[in-house]
C-alpha cells in the first residue's frame, strides 16, 4: 500500500542503475547514507538500489506525492542474490537474442534484468517503430516460467545503457554522471557559434550531444550585449557588417565596404536602434584581417 508523504517524514534518492534516473523512497527509521545499497518495493517487483541523495524534507511540490518505504538495507544475502542476478541476466539476454531472430522481429535487444527477487524478467530493445512482440513474450515465458516484461526505449536510453566514447574521447556524459536527459535544441548550437553539421554536434546515439547544453547559458550571457550578426555598424571608415564574433574572446568582426576586416572589443559598441550600431569614443580596431 503507497503511503503519502508527511511533512514529517523525509525522502532519500534510489538509483536502480550507474547514472540511472533517481527515484525518492521513504527510508523511515533506517539509519541510511548516501552510498549504502537498499532493498525497496517498485512496481517491478522488489530491487536493489543504491543510495544517491542523501535524506531531505519534502518540498511543496512532494507533500502529495505517494512513495514506497525502504524495506531494508540490503543484506549479504541480497547482494549475493543481486551479483547471481547478473549471471542470468547474462543467459537471458542469450536466449533473448535467440528467440527475437526464431521470430524474425526488427528489434534489438539492449538488457535484461532480473528483479532481485527473481519473479520478473526485463528485456530492454530498441527499434525504429512499433513491434508486436507478444508471440516473443510468449515464448520467453515458456523458457523461464517467470513474468515477462518487455520495454522498448529510444536511441538515448541505449547509449546511456551501453556507454561508449563520444566525439571529446571521454566516455559518454549519459553513461558516466547524467541521471536524466535535458532536452538539447540546434538553437544552443547556434548561440554558441558552433557548426551546424549535423556530424559535428551529434553524439554517438545520434541526437544533438548533451554537452550541448552544459554552457549554453553563458553564452547567452556573454552575448546579450554583444552586436548580432549582420548588424550596422557606423565607423569612421563606412557602414560595416558584423560578419563574426569571438564569444570567449569578446570580440566582434567587421566587414567594410572595402572588404576590409576590423575586429573591435565587445564593450565598444553604443546601440542606435535595434539593428544598428556605433563606436563608442576612445575606441579602435585593436586587430585587421585580411
Amino acid at each position: 500500500m503507497e503511503e503519502v508523504i508527511e511533512k514529517s517524514r523525509q525522502m532519500v534518492g534510489v538509483s536502480f542503475r550507474r547514472c540511472g534516473k533517481i527515484y525518492m523512497f521513504d527510508p523511515g527509521e533506517l539509519q541510511i547514507n548516501p552510498g549504502d545499497w537498499v532493498v525497496v518495493e517498485t512496481i517491478r517487483g522488489q530491487e536493489l538500489g543504491q543510495v544517491m541523495r542523501d535524506r531531505m524534507d519534502p518540498g511543496e511540490e512532494d507533500e502529495k506525492l505517494t512513495i514506497k518505504p525502504v524495506i531494508r538495507k540490503a543484506t549479504p544475502e541480497d547482494m549475493e542474490t543481486y551479483e547471481e542476478n547478473k549471471y542470468r541476466s547474462a543467459e537471458a539476454f542469450r536466449v533473448g537474442i535467440e528467440k527475437i531472430r526464431e521470430n524474425s522481429l526488427p528489434m534489438k535487444l539492449v538488457d535484461v534484468e532480473y528483479t532481485l527477487d527473481q519473479s520478473k524478467i526485463v528485456f530492454y530493445f530498441s527499434a525504429e517503430g512499433r513491434v508486436d512482440f507478444r508471440a516473443l513474450v510468449r515464448d520467453l515465458a515458456s523458457v523461464f516460467h517467470k513474468r515477462i516484461e518487455l520495454h522498448q526505449i529510444g536511441v538515448r536510453d541505449v547509449a546511456k545503457m551501453l556507454g561508449g566514447l563520444g566525439p571529446c574521447g571521454l566516455t559518454c556524459c549519459c553513461a558516466t554522471f547524467l541521471h536524466s536527459f535535458d532536452p538539447v535544441s540546434i538553437k544552443m548550437a547556434k548561440e554558441q557559434g558552433l557548426s551546424l553539421n549535423p556530424v559535428k554536434i551529434s553524439g554517438t546515439c545520434g541526437r544533438l550531444m548533451c554537452c550541448l547544453r552544459y554552457e549554453h547559458s553563458l553564452y547567452r550571457e556573454l552575448t546579450r550585449d554583444l552586436p548580432d550578426i549582420d548588424s550596422r555598424i557606423n565607423l569612421p571608415e563606412g557602414s560595416g557588417v558584423v560578419v563574426e564574433m569571438n564569444i570567449p574572446k569578446q570580440t566582434v568582426i567587421i566587414e567594410l565596404p572595402s572588404r576590409a576586416r576590423v575586429e573591435y572589443p565587445g564593450e565598444a559598441f553604443h546601440q542606435l536602434d535595434k539593428n544598428t550600431y556605433e563606436i563608442k569614443k576612445g575606441f579602435k580596431a585593436f586587430q585587421r584581417k585580411k
